[in-house]
């Protein structure tokens, strides 16, 4: 099923057939083919276990389906929000350790990594921004789990980039390790994805938080979709949508509507 041109959307039986289905949908293997370099970025924001973070298994589906098509190098790259763990401890709570022993992949801590600065004198709230030179480079990915948010309404494939924010900088007013986006969450997330949106978002909902991004009720019954795109903006309306939310709701939707892709 594909409601638009932007999207593929496939029913969940399982990681490895539900996944490729979806991605054979945007002919992601000729995408791949062409690529160097693909950074794959989970949603880690703690230790916590699918579905609040990204399940191992899903990304390991996607490596494969990547090696199948692709002689890229691949690395995981994330930077988690927890108080008080580091990303290295949260990817060995979390399976992701494992995983990339098995695999021979690169784990890559973004709240570590070597930065650039970069400047938009049109924004707001990051005139100028300091990310990390890794995740400016290659083709990206976001990977994350379909979940409503606090303070963001959701957290999807635009969201999961403030894991690209580094904590030297980004640690202000509050615990966790990208607390400065808190008090203007929307428009700090639409201003991070004009600096480096992801070039292809892939979300995970097949099962769904219905209540809260750490916490709460999961989605009766589980939604059981995988949803992909090369535009953010309307994989994340849709992912919305997923969530008994209108695109429309949500300020950081609405911002990039237009700007950075199409909300459907």
């Amino acid at each position: 099923m594909i409601p638009n041109d932007a999207l593929s959307i496939e029913k969940f039986v399982n990681y490895q057939h539900s996944l490729a289905a979806c991605l054979d949908g945007i002919s992601a293997c000729r995408v791949f083919r062409r690529r160097k370099l693909i950074i794959i970025k989970p949603n880690l924001v703690n230790a916590s276990l699918f579905p609040i973070t990204t399940s191992p298994d899903m990304v390991r589906a996607l490596i494969e389906y990547i090696r199948k098509c692709s002689k890229a190098k691949l690395i995981i790259a994330e930077g988690c929000g927890d108080a008080r763990l580091d990303t290295g401890e949260v990817y060995q709570e979390l399976g992701y350790g494992e995983l990339a022993a098995e695999l021979g992949l690169e784990l890559v801590d973004l709240n570590n990594e070597p930065l650039s600065r970069l400047r938009n004198p049109d924004c707001q709230v990051f005139p100028d921004i300091y990310l990390p030179k890794i995740a400016l480079k290659g083709f990206l990915i976001s990977v994350p789990v379909l979940k409503r948010h606090s303070l963001a309404g959701v957290t999807l494939s635009m969201k999961n980039m403030m894991g690209l924010a580094p904590p030297k900088h980004y640690q202000q007013g509050g615990c966790w390790k990208k607390s400065f986006f808190h008090s203007r969450m929307h428009r700090s997330i639409f201003e991070l994805n004009l600096y480096r949106k992801p070039n292809l978002s892939i979300i995970d909902a097949s099962v769904g938080m219905a209540d809260y991004h750490l916490g709460g009720s999961t989605c009766d019954p589980p939604v059981n979709k995988i949803v992909a795109g090369y535009d953010p903006v309307a994989v994340d309306s849709y992912g919305a949508s997923l969530l008994g939310l209108s695109w429309k709701e949500i300020p950081h939707i609405r911002m990039a509507h237009g700007v950075l892709g199409r909300a459907c």
